[in-house]
């Protein structure tokens, strides 16, 4: 299978609709398990050799994987020591150990990353601007959405190189609202410009500077200052 690239991950019309076709049961999960077991090796590198059987059991397993689930299981094995949102795999090095808690191992990372990509979805439905919004009214829309999809993504675990996560999804919501995906990552990289750090959570302020630009940035409305009227709608998606 060929590798994943960035510009995949972009793409979150494919990758959505590639989510919908998943369907999971008892014979699947039995099925991939035995899959999964099939590829690990009967003695393992280790330190020594550089956990280079642990590291080409984890390709397999991922080949197999794209394979037989599509797009949307590109990300199974993406750790938040990586930025991402799984802690049920960390490493090959770690995570590569004997058939069946290997097995268990891939096929709980695959479950937790369709469990964040479905959460992902419902807050992007969520959040999205009313269709025939004003200027005015998108940009107020896509600060708060850009504010609380950063916050989402603190909320998943992910360490080191967190926001490139955060860039991910928030390229991918803009083109679930029509954008195109070159447009959305122009407008994302320069919100964002270097002004997250790995490793750092940010200040409140600071999220809300990055949405309040993203949002002006692509409606040139700056958000509305007074929110009152909206109190409802914010407290219905700060609870989620």
């Amino acid at each position: 299978m060929p590798p994943i690239t960035y510009e995949g991950t972009r793409n979150w019309d494919e990758l959505h609709r590639s989510l919908r076709s998943f369907v999971w049961d008892e014979d699947e999960e039995a099925r991939l398990r035995s899959l999964v077991r099939a590829w690990v090796p009967p003695v393992l590198s280790g330190r020594a050799g550089w956990w280079q059987g642990e590291r080409w059991c984890e390709r397999q397993v991922d080949a197999i994987i794209r394979e037989r689930y599509g797009t949307w299981a590109w990300g199974w094995n993406w750790s938040y020591h990586e930025g991402g949102p799984i802690g049920n795999w960390v490493s090959a090095p770690t995570s590569v150990t004997t058939p069946d808690e290997t097995a268990e191992r891939v096929v709980s990372a695959l479950w937790e990353w369709w469990q964040w990509l479905e959460r992902t979805a419902q807050r992007f439905a969520e959040l999205a601007p009313p269709p025939g919004a004003s200027p005015e009214d998108r940009s107020w829309h896509l600060e708060r959405a850009c504010v609380r999809l950063v916050t989402h993504t603190l909320d998943s675990g992910a360490e080191g190189g967190w926001y490139g996560q955060a860039t991910v999804v928030l390229g991918w919501f803009l083109t679930s609202t029509g954008m195109d995906r070159a447009e959305a990552a122009r407008a994302v990289q320069s919100a964002i410009g270097g002004r997250f750090e790995s490793w750092v959570t940010p200040e409140r302020t600071l999220i809300e500077s990055v949405g309040e630009d993203l949002a002006t940035g692509l409606t040139g409305h700056a958000p509305y200052r007074d929110h009152r009227e909206r109190e409802a709608l914010e407290d219905l998606h700060d609870r989620h």
